[in-house]
């Protein structure tokens, strides 16, 4: 059984399988099949679509299936509960979070989780950047209605897949807020969505990710060829130590920003080809994660960007001898609402990423937030810390400065 179909599983409140099926109406034969899988699906993405019949309400769909009527009403908001029309197809959020924050987070799972959330709550937009190298999703989800843009970033190491969780799990905390009139990181619903546009790309480096994580087969093609290039480095464990995508490229060493630089540093510290890390790629912008975030950077103009990663507790705000105005300030009040140290970039970690190609081009606020504590990847038992460490970063970076 996968990692999804256990998640799915449980939500259902089915022991097992077998149990599953036959409280579905499915053939019982404790075995996963297509049927089955169809069948629990909505407890992945969290909602159900139900055809209207004669005499239904919002009020009964809710107690059905164990939500809100507030809830429903938000997913269909094109609806009039007071006139129903026989037939429709209504979406039924159900009660329980679309992202789980105690199980690993795939490349599958965040695009679930991504389609979710836009479902339960239709004013977020999401977009495909692009695909990979090797066909997986690197997707964007845009959520408030402020002409103010700031972009939110995650995993761009795949042994950091925490993080998409920490972005993930704020933007269903944040849609709910705007939804229901609530507050979040002490701001109202209605302040986060005036104060800004907040994009968000949990996971820049899906393939990577699913490495880590365990998401790929043991016995496949990908699986075989990212452990042929960790052979070159037998000091790094295989494969929990990987950062880079399966390329073998880091991509937060692949932007245009020092990155001769860094191929340097690299170079001398034995990273001269692609592997498990610190290969800076054959040249700046090379791979189709970092080509697609850069496009979006542009597109956007954005007004800050956050760069998450793992682990340190700190965060890191300028890049070479470029200080931004104002940059300080926001990071200093980042640090005081987090515990985070604020720091100057280490020189050997300061050239060729995604926050120093940032600030040089477009000499607004970035910061690299590197969050938890220990060796990565970080156990989820840190993630109720991170997250409530981060969410007055979260939250802030949303607000008009100055």
């Amino acid at each position: 059984m996968n990692d999804l179909t256990a998640l799915a599983l449980r939500r259902s409140g089915y022991p097992n399988l077998e149990r599953f099926q036959a409280g579905n109406g499915l053939p019982v034969t404790g075995q996963e099949n297509e049927q089955t899988t169809r069948a629990l699906e909505p407890y992945l993405l969290g909602y159900r679509s139900v055809q209207l019949k004669p005499g239904d309400t919002f009020w009964d769909l809710a107690g059905t299936y164990g939500t809100t009527v507030q809830a429903i009403e938000t997913a269909n908001p094109a609806l009039n509960p007071q006139r129903l029309p026989v037939g429709t197809t209504v979406l039924v959020p159900l009660g329980f979070p679309v992202v789980p924050t105690d199980v690993p987070m795939t490349s599958r799972l965040c695009s679930v989780c991504i389609r979710g959330i836009a479902a339960r709550y239709p004013f977020c937009r999401t977009e495909r950047l692009t695909t990979t190298a090797f066909g997986r999703p690197m997707d964007t989800i845009a959520i408030g209605s402020g002409a103010r843009r700031v972009l939110y970033t995650a995993a761009h190491h795949a042994n950091e897949w925490i993080t998409a969780t920490l972005l993930l799990a704020f933007a269903e905390e944040l849609a709910k807020a705007i939804a229901t009139g609530g507050t979040l990181g002490g701001f109202t619903g209605g302040e986060l969505d005036r104060g800004a546009t907040v994009y968000l790309v949990p996971m820049v480096d899906p393939d990577g990710v699913d490495l880590v994580t365990g998401a790929l087969d043991p016995e496949g093609e990908e699986y075989a060829y990212a452990k042929s290039l960790a052979g070159y480095f037998p000091e790094i464990p295989f494969p929990l130590g990987w950062k880079a995508n399966l390329l073998g490229t880091d991509l937060n060493l692949n932007y245009p920003a020092g990155w001769d630089t860094a191929r340097e540093i690299k170079f001398s510290q034995g990273y001269t080809r692609p592997g498990p890390r610190d290969f800076v790629g054959d040249a700046p912008l090379n791979q189709r994660e970092t080509q697609a975030l850069a496009r979006l950077t542009r597109r956007l103009n954005p007004a800050l960007v956050l760069a998450y990663h793992s682990q340190g507790q700190v965060i890191y705000w300028q890049f070479q001898d470029i200080y931004v105005p104002g940059a300080r300030d926001l990071g200093e009040r980042f640090a005081q609402v987090s515990g985070y140290s604020l720091e100057e970039t280490p020189y050997n970690s300061a050239f060729a990423g995604f926050k120093d190609w940032f600030i040089q081009e477009f000499r607004r606020p970035g910061y690299t937030i590197e969050v938890g504590e220990g060796i990565n990847p970080l156990p989820l038992q840190q993630f109720p810390k991170i997250y409530s460490d981060n969410l007055g970063i979260l939250t802030i970076g949303m607000l008009p400065q100055g």
